[in-house]
Parts: C-alpha cells; structure tokens; sequence
C-alpha cells in the first residue's frame, strides 16, 4: 500500500505522536509506503510531498509542533491562492498520480470537513481527531487537550501567587473558540474561584458580587474565562477576521473587556493575561504522547482493513470509529449538566450564573 498523511488546521502538541504511530504500524502491518503530504491540504494542492521512513519518525514523539507542517487557510475547494477558486479535482487528479491507497487527515472539525468533501469525490480517508479545544463531535478526548490543559493550569498557579502578595483580581484568558472545556478543566485544576465559559453567559453582577466577597476576605480572586465567553444578552470578543480562512472569525480580548468592565466596580487593581498559542506549543505531556500514538495506531488498522471514511475517536477508555460524516464541521459543547460542572458550583465556584 501507499499511504498518505497529512496535518491540517493549527499545530497541537502530539502531532508527531500520531504521523510517527501511523508510519510505524502501517510498515508493520502491511509493509506499507508511507508518504508525506507538507502543509496540510496546501501539499496537495501545490504537489509538495514527500517519503516517511522509518529513519523520518524517529525520536520525534517528544517534539511539538508537527514534522510536516500545517496551513489553516488550505482548503481545496476555496483556494486562497486562486482568488477562492474550487480546485479540488486537480487534487483528486494528484491523489492517484500519487498513486495513494488511502490519506490520513489528521484535524478538526474543519479539516474533517474538507477531509469529508474530498471522500465525496472518490479520495479514501481515514481521519484522526486533532484538536487542544476537546470540540471535535463523537470522541470524549482529543491529544493536545490534556498539554493546553496543563499549560493553563501551570500559568493560574503563578498568578495565584501574585494576586494574593498583591490583593488584586487576576484574569488568564485560554483558548477553546465556542467550547469551555479547557477553561473548565484548567479552571478546576488550578483553583479558579470564577470560571467564565461560553456555554453559560455570564452575569456581570454575579462576577462583580465574588469578586468584592474575596476581596473583602481573601483580598484575591482568580478569575479562568475561555475566549468564547460573553455576557448575557452580549456577542462574542471578537479579535480579528480573516475573510479567506475556512474560520474567518478569530476569537480573543474578552479578558482585556472583562477588567475594563470590573475595574470601575471593585475596589483592587483588575490584571488580564492571554496565553494565546503558548497553549499549542511545546512538548507534549505523557498522556497526550499515548493517546496520539493510540490514535494512529487505530488510523492505520483502519487503513490496513481498507475501512475509509471513518474517524478515530475515544469513547470513555476505548479506541474507535465513526463515519466521517458523523463529524465533519462539527463541534462538541459543555452541556449544561456536566459532572465537572456541579462539581465547581458545590465546591463554591462561579461561573458567573445564578445557578447553584
């Protein structure tokens, strides 16, 4: 067999988990070819690939980033370098030049839509769910996550410490787009005493009555909001928009607005920090690691089985697959009554809402 693989959508830690996992199974398991697509779907459609030996995935499982590259903008169907122009059948041309049995997708909810339009056209795809959100539909874990999660709760623990030596409010902005997973776990995990998420609007009074309580007893608060949340009856932060990106609206400051909204109302000095894509980078965590190379390991039985256009996802402790229909262009939310939820309310946590 030849076998394709590329990394779609923003960088995560454990990418390389995953392409050294696949190269490695799919030699052992059938011998396999493995070639190498650069830059996510931009390879394909600029015909940048390359071999992936085995000498290629060694001692890469500790490294961040991905080996292969990535393009958020790539999207064969709307090609930015081509004034927006469908270019998918010459990709579909360049996949059997390639003389491909198979690609492996590795992304999220916009690249398994692409993934998804291109299996419409004939393209075989076995997709492996790449996201440090957690928002991918279908699996209850996504490798990245647990690395953001981690980096978040590392960066609350240090501003604890200044927040108490200085009695202020210290606000750390995360990321997750429209979903609250990593503010809600980071949030649990480094102690948060308000945790704003954008399943749950918050009420500005709610935050402001928490905040003037701890000051009054704590002298600090500590404040984990994701870059998705607003406030009742409010739209969401926007940073930036990017109109030739398959996500055009950029999410990001609703931490700088929350301070300019709490500053006139509480009587500390009000501090915002944004992590930004420090949350993507770096090595990932040992958890991460196996979990990556659990999903490539079953991406290549897949491949292996000629099972296409299924993805690989995690249900509670067990590897599996659905239809890759089933997830492309979809996302996963906090529902409102998730375990990880009541636990922050009865441990005496606000998530900015009257419910208790």
């Amino acid at each position: 067999m030849r076998v394709g693989i590329l990394t779609g959508g923003g960088d995560c830690p454990g990418l390389n988990a995953v392409i050294r996992a696949v190269a490695r199974s799919l030699v052992k398991l059938v011998g396999a070819e493995v070639i190498g697509i650069e830059q996510g779907f931009l390879g394909l459609i600029e015909r940048r690939v390359r071999t992936l030996d085995l000498r290629e995935v060694a001692g890469i499982m500790a490294t961040g980033g991905t080996i292969l590259g990535t393009h958020n903008k790539a999207n064969p169907f709307g090609y930015f370098g081509a004034g927006g122009a469908d270019v998918s059948d010459a990709v579909c041309a360049y996949v059997r030049e390639l003389d491909l049995d198979a690609v492996v997708v590795i992304g999220g909810d916009g690249s398994m839509a692409i993934a998804h339009q291109l299996a419409l056209k004939g393209v075989p795809i076995v997709g492996c769910p790449k996201t440090i959100d957690n928002d991918l539909a279908h699996t209850d874990r996504s490798f990245g996550f647990d690395t953001a999660v981690a980096i978040v709760t590392e960066a609350l623990d240090r501003l604890q410490t200044t927040g108490q030596s200085h009695g202020r409010v210290m606000i750390l902005e995360t990321m997750g787009r429209y979903a609250g997973w990593i503010a809600l776990h980071a949030g649990l995990a480094g102690a948060a005493d308000i945790i704003l998420i954008p399943e749950l609007p918050y009420r500005l009074d709610e935050v402001v009555r928490v905040c003037r309580e701890r000051e009054a007893r704590q002298r600090y608060t500590l404040i984990c909001v994701a870059e998705g949340a607003r406030p009742e009856g409010g739209g969401f932060t926007v940073k930036e928009r990017i109109e030739d990106s398959p996500e055009p609206i950029r999410l990001g400051g609703v931490g700088n607005v929350l301070r300019a909204q709490l500053e006139p109302l509480v009587g500390c000095e009000v501090r915002t920090t944004i992590l930004g894509h420090v949350q993507r980078g770096g090595s990932p965590t040992p958890f991460d690691r196996v979990l990556a190379t659990q999903y490539g390991h079953a991406a290549a039985r897949l491949v292996a089985a000629k099972a296409f256009n299924r993805v690989v996802v995690l249900h509670g402790n067990r590897i599996d697959s659905v239809p890759l229909a089933d997830v492309a262009g979809r996302s996963r939310n906090v529902p409102s009554d998730h375990d990880l939820l009541r636990t922050a309310w009865d441990t005496g946590i606000s998530t900015g809402t009257l419910v208790a």
